[in-house]
């Protein structure tokens, strides 16, 4: 079953904690309160009970995406978020926030510098505990409040806080009961005075990332995540905000980047609604594009939005995401 309490918790980051491998399960805390002095702790996994043990790893230093002009106000606390899309919860494969190909494994703590998953975190959370103006949003499952337990790492009270705050779909084994879309984990920080965002996601390599859209569970006979440039047909333009009055005239353009024609029959676009768009039905050449005109309610918002490829199984091939400003300039096409 999904996670209870999905939802995300925005405040600043005040103090953290690395936890070493010889304990059962090390994570990286992290003290986060909001603007009302509520006390919370950010519990991050950074080794996996399942093998192999290294996290994925992925930190965007410049994160373009429309889910954050749908968070909440900065410091406003805990707030649930309704697993669909169109909002703020994240979804790694439906929500196109990043490429899976560019992850990769990290061990928890080692000797030296820079050179494991706490090392990357404390980069970013002790930037962001230096400074106040620094907006920490943390996703995730909430546990709390405690009235009577104070938090066994910073010793606050009530105990308070988040976990969970990797991917939460795809799982294996006894953790599948936490499958569902929507619901998965990450950190976002806000630089105002670099006017930029922050992304850190993480995942545990035993996870799936083709999934059911209905349940979160692995999808058993779909391919295993992708390498770089593995997808063999990629979308690399779109007009989202075409000149003149509405209805517009909306267009997708794919590129074959593989070697081999490949038979569109079947695939589909799909927006960040969820709604689809079938792909005219053709043999693409290698190196060859094709422009797929939008329309049967398929949309591409100009307050930002997010467009993915499915082959006929429904398989997901690839994801793009463009943001408002992005999609401001009348006639020009966003190119990915």
């Amino acid at each position: 079953m999904p996670l209870k309490s999905y939802g995300v918790l925005a405040g600043r980051a005040l103090d953290r904690r690395r936890e070493g491998v010889m304990d059962d399960t090390p994570h990286y805390q992290i003290h986060i309160t909001d603007a009302m002095g509520r006390a919370y702790r950010g519990s991050v996994n950074v080794k996996s009970q399942l093998p192999p043990s290294e996290l994925l790893y992925i930190a965007d230093d410049d994160f373009r995406h429309p889910v954050t002009q749908h968070l909440p106000t900065a410091g406003s606390g805990w707030t649930p978020l309704p697993s669909q899309p169109g909002g703020a919860a994240l979804d790694f494969i439906r929500g196109n926030l990043f490429s899976p190909a560019a992850m990769r494994p990290l061990p928890p703590e080692l000797p030296g510098v820079d050179n494991d998953l706490a090392d990357r975190l404390d980069h970013y959370v002790q930037r962001a505990i230096a400074d106040r103006t620094v907006a920490v949003y943390l996703f995730g499952e909430r546990w709390g409040p405690e009235p009577a337990i104070p938090d066994k790492v910073f010793g606050f009270l009530p105990g308070n806080g988040v976990h969970d705050v990797h991917m939460n779909q795809g799982n294996a084994g006894r953790f599948r009961r936490d499958d569902g879309v929507w619901q998965d984990g990450g950190l976002l920080m806000h630089f105002p005075s670099e006017s930029r965002w922050v992304g850190v996601f993480l995942s545990f390599q035993s996870q799936a990332w083709h999934t059911d859209d209905l349940t979160g569970h692995a999808i058993e006979e779909a391919p295993q995540r992708p390498g770089k440039g593995d997808e063999p047909v990629r979308i690399v333009a779109a007009l989202v905000n075409p000149t003149g009055p509405a209805p517009e005239a909306e267009t997708v353009t794919l590129l074959n980047a593989s070697p081999a024609q490949v038979d569109l029959t079947g695939w589909q676009l799909t927006d960040r609604q969820g709604h689809t768009l079938p792909v005219p039905a053709r043999q693409l050449d290698p190196g060859t594009t094709v422009t797929v005109p939008g329309g049967d309610g398929f949309q591409l918002g100009n307050r930002g939005g997010g467009i993915t490829l499915l082959d006929k199984s429904g398989i997901k091939v690839h994801g793009v995401a463009y943001t408002a400003d992005q999609a401001q300039r009348e006639g020009w096409t966003v190119t990915f």
